[in-house]
């Protein structure tokens, strides 16, 4: 019997796995990259570090980490502290790319060039973003709902109005997962699905 509970420190190399065994647009993204570590260290590890309370785990029943929601109630106030406090201490081992057009270099570009939600259109009406993750054993099963109602719950609690999230356009699975549990798709930047929901 899996379960859902709030993120532990120590759960963090368990996070970082499946971060990269679904970074793919949903896919397993091991060797996408030069360095497997980089997906983590930009879409779940600062997460945790930052918000530990807005994070919840699935823990499989032989107690391993199969998926997890991570969240920043604040966008703005998180992109701020990720360019001033987290990413540079990545620097040295993570330059800043030059010309070079592949995978890895894109998202360090995007790294070093976070935006705030209020550089959004849609960052005022849904200040909070999440980030969700399950490994394939842990799909199908409703889980992702279970995850999205907890973290819901915790940022209500909060006093927070509303959450977005940003899918890859190739991710059709996400695509027609987040209207079910009640996402409106936005206005959004090409090659991807942005979506928001009121609190």
């Amino acid at each position: 019997m899996t379960r859902i509970r709030p993120f532990h420190p120590g759960d963090e190399p368990a996070l970082a796995e499946i971060c990269v065994k679904t970074a793919d647009a949903g896919a397993d993204a091991t060797g996408v990259l030069d360095d497997d570590d980089l997906w983590a260290e930009i879409f779940v590890l600062p997460y945790v570090a930052r918000h530990p309370d807005f994070a919840f785990v699935v823990e499989a029943e032989d107690g391993r980490v199969v998926g997890y929601i991570v969240s920043a109630p604040d966008t703005a106030a998180f992109e701020a502290w990720f360019e001033t406090q987290w990413w540079p201490r990545h620097a040295v081992r993570w330059p800043q790319p030059g010309e070079e057009d592949s995978r890895q270099a894109g998202i360090l570009r995007y790294a070093y060039a976070r935006r705030g939600a209020g550089e959004q259109p849609f960052g005022e009406a849904y200040p909070a973003h999440l980030h969700i993750d399950l490994l394939p054993e842990a799909q199908g099963m409703g889980l992702g709902r279970q995850l999205i109602a907890r973290l819901e719950l915790a940022l209500r609690s909060a006093g927070v109005r509303g959450l977005h999230l940003v899918a890859s356009a190739e991710n059709t699975g996400a695509i027609a997962f987040y209207p079910r549990v009640g996402f409106e798709p936005l206005a959004s930047p090409e090659g991807t699905q942005a979506f928001g929901k009121v609190l």
